[in-house]
């Protein structure tokens, strides 16, 4: 694979379409600070939360709720470290960029490549998600006819321009996220006047989070089952970091959107859910269809099954959109450090890398074919190989951030403009926890599948990178440092 050629400094500090854009090799930054504001709230919404909040509660009862502050914390950790490269380098290919840069080149292939798997796993469940949906408005109609109907569109959209994607994620985000308030505020009031929540059959209020077998009813083992589903939920909100490249002004929105992550997990996760099991006792949860229609019902809304539904296509819309985002620019990022075909690379007179939209649109039609054989029951195993993936490539973050710190320390470099905190126990801290949840995912038999899985998709990567990657692609990646009037020195190449 041959590398294509990188853009001058002047270009990607500008995002100007020099001659040398004209040929197609530089991204347009379109995205403002309200796009990226919007997506950094928006990136916490999903079928993780939806759906998948479910089976964690089931897991852990109310221990759920520590569940996601610890997860939270860990994933706050892991932003503010991709924040710190964002800024430094802002640069298309993000993370497998770093990974390479500061790894090597293996360590840049496997991460860039891994991430993409796991856009592919969760985008083929997200529209199988989104054709159920459909189906509940729409029985007649058959659901691969809603699954091949939404890529298309999709598709076209990310073909326009990043602007287009930053403004329907905007309006996505803005419904899903008004959404969940209205749920914190419909639930707090039932439980601040006493209202009997339909379908329960205790009145609500803040003892059914300990009155119901206590705080850890199905012990500490629970409670570590649950973040197989927990890590999942926050999977994708490292897509902020993909952003930096078609940023307008990367080093003023990467850092406000990366400082939001605590107030989301707060506010989406921990008190949304905190109100949930405190109107419904946690074994009660989730057994009469999704958690947040009994939220709707509770209040006597009689139409709460069909706002639900609006509510839950505009999250999967929302995840198709950034999955295709996400995974396209981080295979432009590939292409350009010779890891992948140099077709990858090739940028429309939009400013948009086409090929990419059109591999992850090939990908999603699988979707088609599996949506009818795909059982109901499998949630568990994608969210669980997509685990998998997504802490993989969270370790990689970690990791390449450690290298990167102490290159800066041993070289003499300028400080970073947005320091990672509690450097350098939070990182290695950090990092152990990851390690556990991989260790959890093979402790319990329904999760399992996900290290066979994991174990050979590294493995195939391995022997690919050996087989096919040559020339350039076997070098470190060369970013520019923002921070610094000097570039990074070109190291030499790897043996």
């Amino acid at each position: 694979m041959q590398q294509a050629p990188s853009p001058t400094r002047n270009e990607s500090r500008a995002g100007q379409q020099t001659p040398a854009a004209a040929v197609g090799s530089v991204l347009n930054r379109g995205l403002n600070v309200r796009h990226i504001r919007f997506m950094a709230l928006g990136s916490a919404i999903g079928t993780g939360l939806f759906y998948g909040s479910a089976s964690a509660i089931q897991k852990a009862g109310p221990a759920v709720l520590l569940a996601y502050i610890i997860g939270g914390a860990a994933v706050f950790m892991v932003m503010r470290a991709l924040g710190e490269m964002a800024v430094r380098h802002p640069v298309s290919g993000s993370f497998g960029q770093y990974a390479s840069r500061y790894l090597g080149p293996l360590a840049g292939f496997v991460t860039g490549w891994t991430y993409v798997f796991e856009m592919a796993i969760v985008a083929i469940a997200d529209v199988t998600a989104f054709s159920i949906y459909m189906g509940f408005w729409f029985p007649q109609v058959d659901r691969w006819i809603w699954i091949l109907a939404i890529i298309c569109f999709l598709a076209a959209l990310n073909l326009l321009s990043v602007k287009v994607f930053g403004e329907l994620e905007f309006w996505f985000s803005l419904i899903k996220v008004a959404a969940i308030i209205a749920m914190i505020a419909g639930g707090a009031a039932i439980i601040a006047f006493g209202f009997q929540a339909g379908g329960s059959t205790v009145a609500p209020g803040l003892g059914n989070l300990v009155e119901h077998g206590g705080l850890f009813p199905n012990g500490f083992g629970g409670l570590l089952a649950s973040f197989a589903v927990v890590m999942f939920a926050f999977g994708g909100i490292e897509t902020l970091g993909i952003t930096a490249g078609e940023a307008a002004d990367p080093k003023k929105v990467i850092p406000k959107a990366v400082n939001t992550v605590p107030v989301r997990v707060l506010l989406f996760y921990v008190l949304t859910l905190g109100v949930l099991m405190s109107l419904f006792p946690w074994n009660e949860v989730g057994t009469s269809g999704s958690p947040f229609v009994q939220i709707f019902s509770g209040l006597g809304i009689p139409a709460a099954p069909h706002i639900l539904n609006a509510v839950v296509i505009t999250a999967a819309l929302s995840a198709i959109n950034s999955d295709i985002f996400g995974a396209g620019r981080i295979l432009f990022g590939l292409s350009r450090q010779g890891h992948a075909p140099a077709a990858f690379g090739k940028v429309s007179r939009h400013g948009v890398p086409w090929m990419t939209v059109v591999m992850m649109t090939a990908i999603l039609l699988v979707g088609v074919v599996l949506n009818a054989v795909i059982p109901e029951d499998v949630f568990l195993v994608i969210a669980s190989i997509a685990t998998f993936a997504t802490v993989w490539v969270w370790v990689m973050i970690l990791a390449s951030h450690v290298a990167m710190k102490r290159e800066i320390k041993h070289s003499g470099l300028p400080a970073s403009e947005f320091p990672s905190p509690w450097w350098p126990a939070a990182s290695v801290l950090t990092i152990a926890f990851m390690v556990l949840v991989i260790g959890v995912l093979g402790a319990f038999e329904d999760t399992r599948i996900a290290l066979y899985v994991g174990a050979a998709w590294l493995g195939l990567l391995v022997l690919g990178y050996r087989l096919w990657v040559k020339g350039d692609g076997r070098r470190r990646a060369h970013l520019e440092d923002e921070t610094s009037p000097l570039p990074v020195v070109q190291p030499a190449a790897r043996t």
